[in-house]
């Protein structure tokens, strides 16, 4: 017993020993100019997409969708010529409240059922600053699509060290009228401005 005791101890101390030589394998580079071009696909287990609207003009209520895929083709010295597309499962909505979430999903809101994705396609991609750009697409939600633009910014390319896959990463904030897009209940004392947080990391391909 004392010796299963003593091997099962000492797992994690070996495990958290080894963390600093996994971290510190290679550090991502935030240079956008070093990133590689390439065709990549969304790392879907570490990209959110968080949203956020006033509530009865009290405070600030939060929510965000998972399990998004897609896809980008980028090259640093061409920023204009990258073509993004993802998709995000409307039935993935989670805001830490489920009988909040059940009801988001169903026809009176976000309606599931009847329209399962989220999708957002780039139609054009503009410069803003040396690691940052407006990336203008079609979002298409609850049926409805409308131009919306993104203020994307550019966080660190390189190795992922646990997965090693070459990666990027970037956040990204953008505005919506829920309205628009046929989500009209209890405008305006719920806001019917919506702002978008994302944060996504991207595998290159083979």
């Amino acid at each position: 017993m004392t010796r299963s005791f003593l091997k099962s101890a000492l797992i994690p101390v070996a495990l958290l020993a080894s963390v600093p030589a996994i971290l510190h394998a290679q550090a991502a580079d935030p240079a956008p100019a070093a990133a590689q071009a390439g065709t990549y696909k969304v790392e879907t287990s570490h990209t959110r997409v968080g949203f956020s609207l006033m509530h009865f003009g009290f405070s600030e209520w939060y929510g965000e969708f998972a399990d998004v895929t897609g896809s980008l083709s980028i090259d640093p010295a061409k920023i204009e010529n990258t073509k993004l597309a993802v998709s995000i499962p409307v039935a993935t909505v989670s805001t830490t409240n489920a009988t909040l979430d059940e009801e988001l999903v169903s026809a009176d809101w976000f309606d599931a059922e009847g329209h399962p994705t989220i999708t957002f396609v780039s139609t054009k991609v503009k410069r803003t600053g040396e690691r940052t750009a407006d990336v203008t697409g079609n979002l298409t939600f609850h049926g409805v699509t409308k131009p919306v633009t993104l203020h994307a910014s550019f966080n660190a390319g390189g190795v992922n060290p646990m997965s090693q896959a070459y990666t990027l990463g970037f956040n990204a904030t953008g505005t919506i009228t829920r309205s628009d897009f046929g989500v009209k209940n209890y405008v305006p004392a719920v806001g019917d401005e919506v702002t978008l947080r994302i944060s996504a990391a991207f595998e290159k391909g083979e």
